[in-house]
């Protein structure tokens, strides 16, 4: 089961560094905001939060595992 997993997130996400670096920024762009938007409570659903935090970790992860196979 679990390797359905890592192939779901290897196939959804991009494959360069660069591109991953991109998608990280906006990530972290819309985290940001969505904090701004739960302290002004207007945040409808708050476990953004979490699903976007988790989503950057993964991006750090792959980031981290793309330079690894490089070297």
């Amino acid at each position: 089961m679990a390797d359905k997993k890592q192939l779901k997130n290897k196939q959804t996400l991009p494959k360069t560094v660069t591109e991953l670096r991109g998608v990280l920024e906006t990530k972290e762009k819309d985290l940001l905001e969505a904090r701004r938007g739960h302290v002004a409570g207007e945040l409808t659903n708050p476990r953004v939060l979490g699903s976007l935090r988790k989503d950057i970790a993964r991006i750090h992860t792959a980031i981290t595992n793309i330079s690894r196979e490089e070297k």
